[in-house]
């Protein structure tokens, strides 16, 4: 597996782009960012990325696959696997969450039990099991953990309602929370655990699904925050007032294996009317459609609008770059 990162380069280059398997040539402006590929040293499918701060990144994927780079990727170390003694090896860690060069948390997703949270504070040499899906039926799709330790786990619906949990501390306490609003019915819709970017965490949590149902926003309506010298307890129990409300998203088209898989916002926003989203997604089974693969919202996700200009085929992330100006 390749790893891309980018780099500002002071001249004319060239830079190799893969374009339906063919590499080709193209020059680019000076001091224009460009794209170089890394070899993360396995052959292991990787769907998790997290970087600290551009030297210090963190990555994650299949056969209990964790990576971690302190130079900006020159060089990828392979870090030992959780529970590798157990069944570590199986697991397929599709996000990770990291915040130093030391210490971050993987999350593995998969049926049951298989869905887990291991964190390290060691620099991968040890791990420590944090935290196991209760639920036989559930499947965990995405984990945000801003600095402050304030974070949210996404899972698939069980008995009628999005799984979601919430820490408030280290990510080694979990809350699960019942909200108003969660509904929905695991036949018809669901998260997907696409590079960890079905949800984000701007100080609020967001969320986009897809399936049968439709592709849908979930955002926190009514929430009651606590003040003065609020006790974990305090914060828990006010984040289980939240009320939760939908949007219509127009990508996808309604079917088992399409919606919205990523959503991501260009800037902290200072008011949830303000902040500008971006969705992407389309069909995973049918790759290559560009229909409905993209959309945006400049009030917070109040309304949507599909992309006029869209991405060739269905996407599974999305992020702002404002080195580069662009998604």
């Amino acid at each position: 597996m390749k790893i891309f990162s980018w780099l500002m380069l002071p001249c004319l280059v060239l830079v190799l782009i893969c374009v339906s398997g063919v590499a080709v040539a193209q020059t680019t402006a000076p001091n224009t960012p460009v794209w170089t590929m890394q070899d993360s040293g396995v052959t292991a499918s990787l769907r998790g990325i997290h970087s600290v701060d551009g030297k210090i990144a963190w990555a994650s994927g299949s056969g209990g696959t964790v990576l971690r780079t302190v130079d900006g990727g020159e060089h990828w170390i392979k870090c030992e696997v959780p529970d590798g003694k157990k069944d570590g090896a199986k697991l397929d860690f599709r996000g990770v969450q990291a915040w130093d060069e030391k210490t971050a948390i993987v999350m593995a997703s998969g049926p049951g039990e298989l869905s887990r949270l291991y964190k390290t504070t060691d620099g991968c040499k040890t791990w420590k099991l944090i935290f196991e899906n209760p639920d036989k039926d559930g499947f965990w799709d995405a984990i945000r953990i801003n600095k402050n330790s304030d974070g949210w786990l996404l899972g698939d619906p069980v008995n009628g309602k999005f799984t979601l949990f919430y820490t408030h501390k280290d990510g080694e306490r979990w809350t699960r929370m019942n909200n108003t609003g969660l509904d929905a019915d695991a036949k018809n819709q669901g998260a997907f655990a696409a590079s960890n970017s079905s949800l984000i965490n701007v100080g609020f949590p967001l969320f986009v699904t897809g399936g049968n149902a439709g592709a849908k926003l979930y955002e926190i309506s009514k929430t009651v925050i606590c003040l003065d010298e609020c006790s974990d307890d305090d914060v828990i129990s006010a984040h289980k007032k939240d009320v939760w409300t939908q949007q219509n998203i127009p990508v996808g088209n309604q079917t088992e294996g399409s919606g919205a898989f990523a959503i991501d916002t260009r800037e902290q926003p200072s008011s949830i009317l303000k902040t500008q989203l971006v969705v992407v997604g389309g069909d995973y089974t049918k790759p290559n459609e560009s229909a409905r693969t993209a959309a945006w919202s400049s009030d917070g996700g109040k309304t949507w609008t599909a992309s006029e200009k869209l991405p060739h085929g269905y996407r599974s992330t999305v992020q702002w770059s404002e080195a580069l100006k662009l998604w």
